[in-house]
């Protein structure tokens, strides 16, 4: 359900921000930052630490692994929003749209590495079934993924089932290619904060 608050509800300042943005990009503001900067003390401030520790935080895994990661969980909860936006990010962070492409239309033929195959395996099972077993984590090991890592990609797991769930339940609007495009280059070069 879209509510209106999303459209209206900020300070003065907020509104501001929202101006500058869209007169740089060119583009409208997203609902994803609209729900952060709503209520920044309940849920924004916090949010956007978390997710930004989990995308741009020191990690093994390469932005656009994590930036695949975020657009991988968004399509197997079926979210449109994030699936269109991280798909803009990781093929902008890879410079390579088809190989992501190639991996959210088919992952055991994609052309990725199998660390990171087996670890979006365990991602996609994880989101499907809210939960995963000492094989699972055993497949994703033998793969040659260190245990950091999989904690690495299980905080981005974390941070895009809540954010695929909020932008559901507030029935985010899907952008356009361009709008898309534009809010990948600031996530790359700005990050989540």
């Amino acid at each position: 359900m879209r509510l209106e608050i999303l459209n209206s509800g900020y300070k003065p300042g907020t509104k501001l921000l929202f101006a500058m943005i869209r007169l740089f990009s060119r583009q409208p503001v997203p609902d994803a930052a609209k729900l952060v900067f709503y209520r920044p003390d309940f849920y924004g401030n916090r949010a956007k630490v978390f997710t930004h520790e989990a995308m741009r935080g020191p990690s093994g895994w390469s932005v656009g692994d994590r930036e695949l990661m975020a657009a991988y969980v968004s399509k197997v909860n079926q979210t449109a929003f994030c699936i269109g936006a991280h798909t803009a990010t990781a093929s902008q962070a890879y410079q390579d749209g088809p190989r992501v492409a190639a991996v959210l239309d088919d992952l055991e033929t994609a052309p990725v590495e199998n660390g990171l195959r087996a670890t979006l395996r365990m991602l996609g099972k994880l989101t499907r079934e809210g939960k995963v077993g000492a094989e699972d984590m055993r497949e994703v090991l033998s793969a040659g993924v260190s245990p950091q890592q999989i904690k690495d990609a299980l905080a981005v797991c974390t941070a895009f089932n809540i954010t695929d769930r909020l932008a559901d339940a507030f029935a985010f609007e899907v952008l356009t290619p361009e709008g898309f495009d534009a809010g990948a280059k600031y996530l790359l070069k700005r990050g989540y904060q």
